[in-house]
């Protein structure tokens, strides 16, 4: 590292040199391209250096920009060239005569593992890379999440939050479409709160946050889209690592990747297996406004989560431009969610009424299998790309539940999913020209899911259980897309575009065997977008941002029959549900000075028919204990409008290579405007933001010591008012055995303060509720490597780019 930097000054004190010492028409331009011999992947921020053969003092140089490219005037002579980038070996040409603006032909570099070594620390930050479609996060050795999730990981990734359910957002709007290595995956599954709550996060290598997506993406999403791309080697040989974890409340685990490449295959499989207690409490009084009564619920959430992930796959490269990968996901989890229900009765004046308990044993089992064939083709142009990609995924999801009343079981119920997912995928990049590129591509997903949910009520007159046409219910929903996109991007001096536009069909069927009813719906939009990017210097730029995108309603929002939460509370879907579609603008701001590095975003989004779930009494009731009680529904609506307004920046402070600090601020506006309909207005204006804070420091002993404070600020719409909530963090970890090993501790939810406080008002009740999906936490991880040090020096650019930490 100490060597690569004294070049760099070289490099700079040379070039003026020998700028005041030639003259203009003594100057040519010297263009190219340095790609990864293995994978053709552009190196960015790669080095190229002309040594002047006879004159020593004469050294001239540059570097590459994100597509491998780099642009040099030199003065005429003689060189001996290198090309270098950090871990990889160097290569030269000896001895080339230059006498006119020449392009050399495309330079590959191989990675060198001797010089892992000098390029750990680097690779040791997390870092932040900033694309014309999105930023890019580096995980890198973020303590906090060690033994944890990827829930835990986007958590401490800015512009994200995970609210205390475990619902991701992205800048507050929770619309968020997650990919996992940029397409559906099963390791998201049919629930992907529950399932990113159990992938390990050390399987991640990087999140990509997708504000402004190009046309690449699909359009669905109006947040925008998180990417996760989870670690994979290609190195030379056997090489791995082994994490375990143990903690309290009590969890345990163990997750392991290892990597076999010799000659033409490379072998690769990431397999875990976790065991996690989470328990959680929430609490509710109702205060009905027709009688002055009070309803006061309690829960007692003890759920265990099992859960075994393993990925296997062959990558064959063919010949030395195309390469063919086969792999096969297998998810099996095993869930036990045992909530303990205290409902008391009151009276206007608090006098207890009645008390009752429900007990609700659920179990829950999810099994995913996934096929997935990648073909790519690389042509003899650098870039000219040809990919194909085909995955089956079969997932099932069984929820089965005994409900207890005082001890006496009195109700059964079963929700029976079945998933059927189908991808193809081909995309096709031409380079056009140095600077140039025309991209365009197919995508076709064909989803089918069956719901079979049963509820069967105990018939005390003959002790048998019998099943309640009223609730039970069958849904067969499909959805077929199909969307062609084609885009072209070019670089025009410090200006740089990218413009593009998708074309998407959707067709739903709803198929409801239990009523005999039956409906298509078919929808086709065009998405445009673009990206625009100015480099005022090379360490200050501006990007601009702008993308139609789309919010498709799920068969869970669309089925009519309602799926009850308690004896006085329901949901239940809209078959009316219309797709809402949004225009999003984006304009970014990134300034690097000194020690520090901001990088900020405004924001805008205006969307039609926008989604929000209503509350409102039925007027029908129900009888417990002897009271008569108002049935409350929940159900998604359309509303007019919705206009989301904010602004985002992160700022990183490095004042030493021991002490990293860098802070995120998020504030948003929303505009509701609607009715619903029973004509109840539900125009509302709503203010909120949140903060992250990250303090890394290295102790006395090589000791590092993390901190992570979020505060998530309060918020308001037409019937809620939500309470702000304020979480710590706190990581210590210790290196051992030269770099093989790590150990690390951390505590979640330091002050056991994560919980959602809220009130609603509404005509007919106002209500106040508490819920904690999780106390605090206390984990140990330690993990191993063999034949690999802490972290692999990136590919394709992502090695390199703004500090970031957290």
């Amino acid at each position: 590292m100490t060597k690569n930097i004294i070049t760099v000054c070289l490099l700079f004190l040379a070039l003026n040199t020998a700028f005041a010492q030639s003259g203009a028409d003594d100057k040519v331009t010297i263009t190219g391209k340095i790609l990864e011999k293995d994978t053709n992947a552009p190196l960015e921020y790669a080095t190229v250096v002309f040594k002047n053969t006879k004159n020593p003092t004469d050294v001239s140089g540059g570097i590459t920009d994100g597509t491998g490219n780099y642009s040099i005037e030199i003065n005429k002579g003689t060189y001996n060239i290198s090309f270098e980038y950090i871990g990889f070996k160097t290569e030269t040409i000896p001895n080339k005569t230059i006498t006119a603006d020449q392009n050399l032909k495309t330079q590959y570099l191989f990675m060198d593992a001797e010089a892992l070594d000098e390029v750990e620390i680097v690779a040791e930050k997390t870092t932040v890379q900033i694309r014309l479609d999105k930023k890019i996060y580096n995980v890198g050795k973020d303590l906090t999440v060690r033994g944890g999730t990827v829930s835990d990981v986007l958590d401490n990734v800015p512009s994200v939050s995970v609210d205390v359910e475990g619902n991701v957002a992205l800048r507050g709007n929770d619309n968020v479409r997650i990919l996992i290595n940029g397409k559906p995956s099963g390791l998201v599954g049919l629930n992907s709160t529950d399932a990113l709550r159990q992938l390990p996060a050390e399987s991640i290598e990087r999140v990509e946050v997708i504000t402004s997506p190009s046309a690449r993406y699909e359009s669905e999403g109006t947040a925008g889209i998180l990417n996760i791309i989870l670690k994979r080697s290609k190195l030379e040989g056997l090489n791995g690592a082994i994490t375990t974890n143990v903690g309290y409340n009590p969890s345990a685990g163990i997750n392991g990747n290892i990597n076999y490449r010799t000659g033409d295959i490379n072998i690769f499989n990431t397999t875990g297996y976790s065991y996690r207690e989470a328990p959680g409490n929430s609490s509710s009084s109702t205060q009905y406004v027709s009688t002055g009564n009070f309803l006061d619920e309690t829960n007692e959430f003890d759920r265990i989560r099992k859960g075994l992930t393993t990925n296997f796959g062959v990558e064959w490269y063919v010949n030395d431009s195309a390469s063919l990968t086969a792999s096969f996901l297998y998810r099996n989890s095993d869930d036990e969610n045992n909530t303990t229900n205290l409902l008391q009765q009151f009276d206007s004046d608090k006098n207890l009424l009645s008390t009752t308990v429900r007990l609700d044993p659920e179990f829950e089992e999810d099994k995913t299998m996934q096929y997935a064939l990648n073909f790519q083709k690389n042509f003899k142009e650098s870039g000219h790309v040809f990919t194909f990609d085909f995955q089956y995924e079969k997932s099932s999801e069984d929820e089965n539940s005994l409900v207890k009343v005082d001890d006496i079981t009195s109700e059964r119920v079963a929700t029976l999913e079945d998933q059927t997912q189908i991808l193809l995928q081909t995309d096709y990049v031409l380079p056009i020209g140095e600077n140039s590129q025309f991209e365009a591509g197919y995508r076709g997903n064909f989803n089918t899911t069956t719901t079979d949910f049963q509820v069967e009520f105990l018939d005390t007159d003959s002790n048998q259980f019998a099943l309640s046409t009223d609730l039970s219910n069958v849904l067969n929903f499909r959805e077929y897309l199909n969307a062609v996109y084609t885009q072209f991007g070019s670089k025009i001096g410090d200006f740089s575009f990218l413009l593009g536009l998708r074309l998407e069909n959707t067709q739903l069927t709803i198929d409801q065997p239990t009523t005999g009813d039956f409906s298509k719906r078919d929808f086709t939009g065009l998405f445009p977008t673009v990206n625009l990017s100015y480099e005022i210097t090379d360490r200050e730029n501006i990007t601009l941002g702008y993308a139609r995108r789309l919010r498709r309603p799920r068969g869970f929002f669309l089925n009519p029959f309602p799926s009850r939460s308690s004896v006085t509370n329901y949901f239940q879907g809209n078959p009316n549900l219309n797709p809402s579609y949004s225009g999003q603008f984006d304009l970014g701001y990134l300034k690097r000075f000194g020690k520090f590095t901001f990088n900020s975003s405004l924001y805008y989004s205006h969307a039609t028919d926008a989604f929000n779930y209503v509350s409102f009494d039925t007027g029908d009731t129900a009888i417990v204990n002897g009271e008569e009680l108002p049935i409350i529904q929940r159900t998604p609506i359309n509303l007019a409008t919705e206009d989301r307004y904010g602004f985002e920046f992160t700022l990183t402070y490095s004042p030493s290579k021991k002490w990293r600090v860098n802070g995120n601020f998020n504030f948003f506006q929303n505009d509701t405007k609607g009715d619903t309909p029973n004509g109840l207005s539900l125009d509302n204006t709503n203010t909120s933001w949140f903060a992250r804070v990250s303090n890394k420091y290295t102790l006395p002993g090589e000791i590092d010591w993390q901190t992570n404070l979020n505060y998530r600020g309060p918020s308001e719409d037409a019937q809620n008012k939500t309470d702000g909530i304020f979480t710590t963090t706190m990581a210590l970890s210790k290196d051992l055995f030269g770099d093989r090993a790590s150990i690390a501790f951390n505590v979640n939810d330091l002050f056991n303060s994560r919980k959602r406080q809220q009130t609603t008002t509404t005509p007919t009740y106002d209500a106040y509720s508490e819920f904690q999906w999780r106390e605090r936490s206390f984990n140990l991880a330690f993990t191993y490597r063999f034949n690999q040090k802490k972290k692999r020096p990136e590919r394709g650019g992502y090695g390199d780019g703004d500090d970031f930490e957290g």
